[in-house]
């Protein structure tokens, strides 16, 4: 069976995110004062080949660790449909 397993990658919450606050900085110039905080990720979606879901996520979690986030810097959710 296919599955489609999406892959949320987050900067880790201990560390600056540039981007984050670039965007941040941005919006507070177009008056938008109410956004407090702002973090940039990448949602990544895999078209996976497996005998179940809980197989496809353990092949999305392997693909992770292995190329799509870096866990020194990055962490990362994975769900399956």
């Amino acid at each position: 069976m296919k599955f489609t397993v999406q892959v949320k990658v987050m900067p880790l919450k201990e560390l600056l995110d540039p981007q984050g606050k670039a965007v941040m900085t941005g919006l507070g110039n177009l008056g938008l004062k109410a956004i407090e905080d702002v973090r940039i990720g990448k949602n990544i979606s895999l078209q996976v080949e497996a005998n179940s879901a809980e197989e496809a996520k353990q092949i999305a979690e392997e693909a992770s660790k292995k190329l799509l986030a870096n866990p020194v810097m990055e962490y990362f959710e994975i769900t399956a449909v």
